[in-house]
């Protein structure tokens, strides 16, 4: 449990705590209850899984009678130039599982709150115990809104939050006539009702991020209870009528159960890791399959981030069905030999603006492969893979097709292709048009992989079988340059990029490298001393002209930087399997990755997202999570390189052995 001893205010809204519902929706705000972002509420709901999300209960205000009728409010809230009420300060402390739990203790009254979400379900639960000796009378008083979760919510006169108590725990709540019906319900007490509107909560993570940052928020009146020492009062919010009319306390151990068996008996990093993970999993009603959501808040589910992330957030946990489904999801929309890169929030119209992501899906199912062993499996989608490379040497999309050389090359006007694709307007933060080092290394590892495939069913060797060999030679004279490193972009005998960028760390980190040994090492060396950081590795080399340290502000400022210097938490993962595999994964190598991760650790268990990790942070001094405050990449590369540091045995060494620290 986080403990608390004279919190502040900028202390405790820096940490935010998320849980999700399998379909997209989530309920997320700061620990102090302070809504700091745009898509913070009790209830976010996914009207199309994973999609459509919409904010319905911003959140609850709480106040307590005590002591004679003594008052104080034990929420928090950001107003112009002002906090009130100051509920931080009888903040105690703070639990993320088995479910978020807040402790409260005002003058030796000890209020216990839960907040949790059944899955498969849009509905939001909160628990309110006394966990004192002393009675007191809670007063609690939900504020709603309803909006898109990219917008912001102000007093109009057409949401007139119609209410039908359908009996008097239980309400039926319309925002305007037609909107969908939102169902709210308390276990005991009294409704007093007093409708009003809470005018400019300002939200701290908008205005740094150059947005509009005030929001208002509609109360239909207040529940109060008495609660004697042991006694606890549930609240419930749900787009689904009959799960406000559910036992409570039912849903709420079985929320409780469903964490331990993930845990599978386990405690520390990697089993919260594992919990962690379940977050981005979800349905897709559009394909009635699994997917993966990219990241909280914003994100929904992209191919390149899907594929990259399912590697340790499913295969390596063994989720074989699991992994089947996301892949089939995907495969639904494979066109002109590319799966798509994004699904939009609002309406069907696919994007495939991506040269990686189906790259990724041969990985992926090499990967798949080594730990499940299906080859039915492999066999069912074969032709598709097939399909896939030839698609790419004859040409497809955004002038994507191969070289002569055997390169793959990609990218026209102002389309952005590979995982380096900001774009304001019509400025590319990263022009990468040409073939990219970490492209051609995934075309290589793709080729491979097909060629290995091929085998294993015992399919003819195909025109292409020998291209490999070709791309290998390519690869080795374009991109391997004098200075012992790799380019980041090249278009044979025209053009070279040789920014010093991550990029280059997937031709030793894939299945199948192009580097021997000794080139390996100085790679290696010099993205430790360029690159590495205790979070990640930056996006371009402190020392390039283009470098910018600090990422924030408005939407100029935040995607000029985003890939120009910018740490990202996910390619540390890459890092570590690049020096696993260039020393056998050794003890020694294993200690030293387990001590690299640390900071890591501590990051996902008291900073930013309580138990989640950042997308992003600033390249120059690294401290402070940014972007998405918990990202399925960076979850799922730090449980694959886990995951196969238990899996490896480990090998001799001449230096003395060197123990393993457990996680």
């Amino acid at each position: 449990m986080l403990k608390f001893k004279s919190p502040s205010f900028e202390e405790l809204s820096e940490k935010e705590w998320l849980v999700t519902n399998g379909l997209g929706g989530y309920a997320s705000s700061s620990i102090l209850g302070a809504n700091t972002r745009r898509y913070h509420g009790l209830l976010v709901a996914s009207f199309n899984p994973p999609t459509d999300r919409r904010v319905l209960v911003s959140k609850v205000e709480e106040s307590l009678f005590f002591h004679r009728d003594s008052m104080v409010g034990i929420s928090s809230n950001q107003y112009p130039d002002t906090v009130y009420p100051k509920g931080y300060e009888f903040m105690e402390g703070f639990e993320r599982l088995p479910i978020p739990t807040f402790h409260y203790n005002i003058d030796g009254c000890k209020v216990l709150k839960r907040v949790f979400m059944p899955q498969g379900s849009n509905t939001t639960i909160l628990e309110y115990k006394n966990e004192g000796k002393c009675a007191f009378r809670l007063v609690l008083n939900p504020l709603f809104v309803h909006r898109d979760y990219h917008s912001l919510f102000s007093e109009n006169g057409y949401f007139d939050f119609y209410t039908h108590w359908k009996t008097p725990n239980t309400a039926c709540i319309y925002a305007h006539y037609g909107a969908p019906a939102l169902y709210f319900s308390f276990s005991q007490g009294m409704f007093h009702e007093s409708k009003y509107w809470f005018k400019n909560f300002e939200y701290a993570k908008e205005k740094y991020r150059g947005l509009d940052y005030r929001e208002d928020a509609f109360s239909l009146g207040t529940v109060e209870v008495n609660l004697a020492a042991g006694d606890h009062i549930y609240l419930a919010f749900s787009t689904e009528e009959d799960m406000v009319g559910s036992n409570f306390e039912k849903l709420k151990k079985k929320e409780a159960e469903r964490v331990k068996k993930i845990k599978g008996g386990r405690n520390g990093f990697h089993a919260d890791l594992k919990v962690a993970a379940e977050q981005f999993i979800c349905d897709r009603k559009s394909s009635e399959g699994k997917t993966i959501i990219a990241g909280y808040h914003w994100f929904t589910d992209w191919g390149r981030d899907t594929m990259i992330a399912m590697r340790g957030l499913v295969i390596a946990q063994g989720k074989k069905e699991l992994a089947e489904s996301i892949i089939r999801t995907f495969l639904q929309y494979l066109d002109g030999g590319m799966l798509p890169n994004r699904f939009p929030d609002k309406g069907e119209e696919l994007e495939y603006n991506t040269i990686d992501a189906t790259l990724w899906l041969f990985v992926v199912l090499h990967e798949y492969f080594e730990k499940f062993k299906d080859l039915g499996f492999i066999e069912n989608v074969f032709p598709q893979l097939t399909d896939v490379i030839e698609a790419h040497i004859s040409g497809t999309r955004y002038k994507i097709h191969t070289l002569e050389e055997g390169l793959l090359f990609g990218g026209e006007g102002l389309s952005q292709l590979t995982w380096m694709d900001a774009r304001v307007g019509d400025y590319v933060a990263t022009p990468r048009h040409g073939c990219p080092v970490e492209i051609n290394a995934l075309w290589y590892n793709a080729l491979m992989i097909h060629n290995a495939f091929s085998d294993l069913l015992k399919k003819e060797p195909s025109s292409f079988y020998g291209l490999p060999d070709t791309v290998k030679k390519s690869f080795r004279k374009y991109f391997l340059n004098d200075k012992n490193y790799l380019n980041d972009v090249v278009i044979p005998n025209e053009y070279v990029d040789d920014s010093f960028r991550p990029n280059q760390i997937y031709a030793l980190s894939l299945p199948f490298p192009l580097l021997d040994k000794k080139e390996g090492e100085g790679i290696l060396s010099l993205c430790k001393e360029k690159l590495l950081t205790p979070y990640g590795l930056r996006s371009l080399d402190a020392d390039h002209v283009d470098f910018k340290g600090k990422y924030g502000g408005d939407q100029w400022h935040r995607d000029t930087a985003y890939h120009q210097g910018t740490v990202w938490s996910f390619l540390i993962g890459e890092y570590f399997l690049a020096h696993l595999k260039q020393n056998g994964f050794s003890n020694k190598a294993k200690s030293e990755i387990t001590e690299m991760m640390e900071p890591l650790r501590q990051h996902f268990y008291g900073e930013s997202c309580i138990h989640g990790i950042s997308e992003i942070f600033d390249g120059a001094e690294p401290k402070e999570g940014r972007g998405c405050v918990q990202q399925a990449w960076s979850i799922g590369m730090l449980l694959l390189v886990l995951a196969m540091m238990e899996a490896a045995p480990a090998t001799k060494q001449k230096t003395k052995k060197q123990p393993v620290t457990e996680i």
